[in-house]
């Protein structure tokens, strides 16, 4: 904005001054060509008439010596012709004497009594002259001409000197203008610098430096202390919220532990056809435990600033991948490795175990028996410094609606089943904006759902090294090129389905399901 004012300024400047120095630089070379063709014409005319009266009379031994006295005092060329058109003189001696130039269109038109001026290259001078072609004259009789020359070059060199005097007049104006305009600018745009300050901490969620109200222009030290209401109060608003959000859900923690605890109590003393009943109530207890167990973690989300760290994508991957294989297995499913070797990622210390462990739950739990999860890391394509992870299930898949709304809080589809709390893809999504990333679901090939996650390196881009194959329990790892192989992680042995995944007692991390 600064520029830009200071750009406006300059440019109403330098109109103003072409307006005025433009038409005084033409009027002025204007009067200047007009005085010296007047004073040369009139120089000519005083000459002719003297030469005339030595002429008339017959004196004109000494017409060489007038003629050059004169070319020099004026630096001029002087041509002196007689009533025939004969040359009598040449200040230059360029021409003999008696040399008829009586057919050239000045001299000619001279001996009929008509003078002649104006502007032509003279070949004795070498240089552009202003010519002024005058008859001496009595009466209608015509006894010689005179023609003289004046060279351009001093009118020249004074009009040049003036447009050169306005320009450096202009060239300074601009400069001062320059410097006014520029402390003008910075004073009009100091708020407005503070206030893009404050709205980018703001947005941030740590607003600490307010912009100042008794700054600038009244316009602007308003719009700072309307910013300054306005900030404080969303600030407070947020807080309060992110409070009632982390306290209700942490107060309701121990009564749902209590009420489960008595609904198992209830177990021996009811009718065994009142047992599923119990279930029920059960099982809703337990989601709506883990619906409380969400929103701390997205209230400890939202309220932490932490810094992104270097975190091995491909230790965690491993790590996780094994901790889901016999969960995984009791539901016969399969969990596949496949990608080359990424490195260290920008990663919230804690971020990708959790995404991957959403992932992995959203993915088991709508994938049918006997398919394949594919957890895959990959380099994306057209952006230096970015990797994918994907994770991608043959289940049922989303429709390009459904895939637009389950990052939202609490959505869920309406064909899902009742385990899911709504809140494990808005935690993936927290999860991955903290750490510089973002994530997608896209359709897999094939059917089914591909969830991707894109973060950006911690070091250097480089040349990707293929996984070698991993087991269950091993972290060899490795491919084939020139496409990443996949390595089936198996379990050795199936057991029938029904039990849950894992769980924040198995590995230290709490999951709220899509």
């Amino acid at each position: 904005m600064t520029r830009r004012l200071l750009l406006s300024y300059l440019s109403l400047t330098l109109l103003v001054l072409l307006c005025l120095e433009v038409p005084f630089g033409y009027v002025y070379a204007r009067g200047q060509m007009s005085r010296f063709t007047g004073n040369g014409q009139q120089a000519v005319v005083m000459l002719a008439e003297v030469l005339e009266e030595k002429v008339e009379r017959r004196t004109a031994t000494d017409l060489p010596e007038l003629v050059a006295s004169f070319a020099r005092r004026t630096r001029s060329h002087v041509t002196v012709v007689d009533s025939q058109g004969k040359l009598l003189t040449d200040s230059r001696n360029a021409l003999p004497a008696g040399t008829d130039l009586s057919t050239q269109p000045d001299i000619a038109a001279a001996l009929r009594n008509r003078s002649n001026s104006g502007t032509r290259q003279d070949p004795v001078l070498g240089e552009a002259a202003f010519f002024a072609t005058v008859p001496g004259a009595s009466g209608a009789t015509v006894r010689c001409v005179v023609r003289t020359s004046f060279p351009l070059t001093t009118v020249t060199s004074k009009v040049h000197d003036a447009w050169l005097a306005l320009a450096a007049v202009g060239l300074g104006v601009l400069a001062a203008v320059a410097l006014i305009a520029l402390a003008l600018a910075r004073w009009i745009t100091r708020p407005v610098r503070a206030l893009e300050h404050a709205t980018t901490q703001l947005a941030d969620g740590t607003l600490e430096d307010l912009p100042a109200t008794d700054l600038g222009p009244p316009e602007l030290r308003r719009l700072a202390s309307s910013f300054v209401r306005t900030a404080t109060r969303l600030q407070h608003l947020l807080k309060a919220q992110h409070a009632f959000a982390s306290e209700a859900s942490h107060q309701l923690k121990t009564p749902l532990t209590a009420l489960r605890l008595r609904l198992e109590n209830f177990e021996p003393y009811l009718d065994p056809h009142a047992r599923p009943s119990l279930d029920e109530a059960v099982e809703e207890v337990e989601r709506l435990s883990r619906m409380v167990h969400g929103l701390l973690a997205l209230a400890r989300l939202e309220n932490a600033a932490t810094t992104p760290e270097a975190t091995d994508l491909d230790s965690v991957v491993a790590d996780r991948a094994a901790v889901w294989t016999a969960f995984a297995g009791e539901h016969y499913v399969d969990i596949v490795v496949a990608g080359p070797k990424i490195g260290r990622v920008r990663a919230i210390p804690g971020a990708l175990d959790q995404i991957i462990d959403n992932l992995l739950s959203n993915a088991l739990r709508v994938s049918p028996p006997e398919t394949t999860i594919t957890l895959a890391t990959a380099w994306a394509s057209g952006a230096p410094g970015t990797v994918e992870l994907h994770v991608t299930d043959q289940g049922p898949g989303m429709t390009e609606e459904q895939r637009r709304r389950a990052f939202d809080r609490f959505w869920r589809a309406s064909d899902a089943d009742h385990e899911g709390t709504g809140l494990g893809l808005p935690i993936v999504k927290q999860l991955a904006r903290a750490s510089g990333g973002e994530v997608t679901l896209q359709a897999a090939p094939g059917g089914g759902l591909d969830a991707v996650v894109r973060l950006r390196t911690a070091d250097a881009h480089r040349t990707a090294h293929p996984r070698r194959p991993r087991s269950a329990m091993r972290a060899r790892q490795g491919a084939v090129p020139p496409l990443p192989t996949r390595s089936t992680v198996t379990t050795t042995a199936r057991r029938d389905a029904g039990s849950g995944g894992p769980t924040p007692d198995d590995h230290g991390h709490s999951h709220a399901d899509a």
